[in-house]
Formats: structure tokens, C-alpha cells, sequence
């Protein structure tokens, strides 16, 4: 009897429980996206726009080829890359001609926006349902990095261990934190769900 009012209990909280979903995804939203606004966070994403094949039109320098030290054949993105916590000017002079903080600018402004619509879906429904459906289709372009960006894996830098790992699956932690999109991308499916259950049946609704 005891264990069944505890289970009515919680059942009770459900509503309460993807509030909090909705309220996690904003923080997150928020603080990624605003710190689109700064240097090193527009850097960072570098690698991922100049490789993918729908995004890399908004960088003029995305496709461009160049030897490095090594007389390798290279990115030249990858000879203009600031270290997090490190700023060199004409790195930062590159990324400006690249449009690399101009499309930061409006990436993160998007993203700040997914995130108020999420969290709006606390009291209006068809907001929340118009978040959700964004924020799995976001997680699905992050996801997408997967297979375009060399970078998220572990790359071949030589060694004489006798079974090197680079390559798939080893991924790098820039890899480890792309993979953790496809949470977000079940949040938002979740959240999308629930909030058309709330415009069909109003009276679900939680504030």
C-alpha cells in the first residue's frame, strides 16, 4: 500500500520532471550560444563549418589547401587555429577575413533562441513543441560532425605502440563531446511530444 502511494507520488511529479528538462536545455542553449560571442568559442568551431558540406559556404577560406611545415597538404584553417586561452593576432586577423565570428555572431544568437523556446514551453505549449523540434534538428546538424570533421577523432601522430589508435572509433574529446548531442536530440523529441500532448489536452499542463 505504502510502495503504491509512493509510485502515485512520483508519477504525479512527471510533469515537474520535463519542466526541468525544458529548463536544463535553455541553461545549456544559453551559455553555448552566448559564448558564440567570444573569440576563442568562434575559433573552436572552426573545423566543424570549413567540413561540412551545408555549412562551409559561410566561410570564405573553408576549402582552401595549403602545405604546412611538413610539406603535407592541409586545411588552412588548421595553420590559423588559436589554442583555448591563447590569443595570436594574426590568427585572429585570419578568422576575421574567414568570416569566422560574423557566422559565430549569428550561430549563437540562434541557439540562445532555440533555448528560449524551449524553456517557454513551460507555460505556452506550441512555443515548446516549435523547441523541441529545433533542438532535435540542431542535435542532428552537431551529430552530422561525426562524419564530416576529421578532427573528432583521434588522429594518427605515429608512435611504436603495436596496435595504434586512431581513426574510428577512437573519438577525440572534441568527438567525445559531439557524441553527447544525441541526448539533446532525445530531449527535444521528448519535450516535443510532450507539448503537443498539452495543446491537445490543456488541462495536463503544469506552470
Amino acid at each position: 500500500m505504502q510502495n503504491s502511494r509512493l509510485y502515485n507520488w512520483l508519477l504525479k511529479l512527471d510533469a515537474y520532471f520535463f519542466n526541468f528538462l525544458r529548463i536544463s536545455i535553455f541553461v545549456v542553449m544559453a551559455w553555448i550560444g552566448g559564448l558564440k560571442a567570444f573569440q576563442y568559442e568562434a575559433d573552436g568551431i572552426v573545423p566543424f563549418v570549413a567540413n561540412s558540406p551545408v555549412m562551409s559556404f559561410f566561410y570564405k577560406n573553408a576549402d582552401n589547401k595549403v602545405l604546412n611545415e611538413d610539406q603535407k597538404l592541409v586545411s588552412e584553417y588548421t595553420l590559423y587555429k588559436n589554442p583555448e586561452g591563447k590569443v595570436t593576432k594574426k590568427n585572429i586577423d585570419w578568422n576575421k577575413e574567414n568570416g569566422t565570428y560574423a557566422f559565430s555572431y549569428g550561430l549563437g544568437t540562434i541557439i540562445v533562441g532555440i533555448g528560449i523556446l524551449v524553456v517557454l514551453g513551460v507555460w505556452f505549449p506550441k512555443i515548446g513543441a516549435v523547441g523541441g523540434a529545433l533542438t532535435f534538428l540542431m542535435a542532428l546538424v552537431t551529430l552530422s560532425f561525426l562524419v564530416t570533421t576529421p578532427e573528432v577523432y583521434v588522429p594518427n601522430l605515429g608512435g611504436d605502440y603495436p596496435t595504434p589508435q586512431y581513426g574510428f572509433p577512437y573519438l577525440s574529446g572534441v568527438g567525445r563531446l559531439v557524441i553527447k548531442d544525441i541526448i539533446m536530440m532525445a530531449g527535444g523529441l521528448v519535450l516535443f511530444s510532450d507539448s503537443l500532448k498539452k495543446v491537445l489536452k490543456p488541462s495536463a499542463q503544469v506552470f
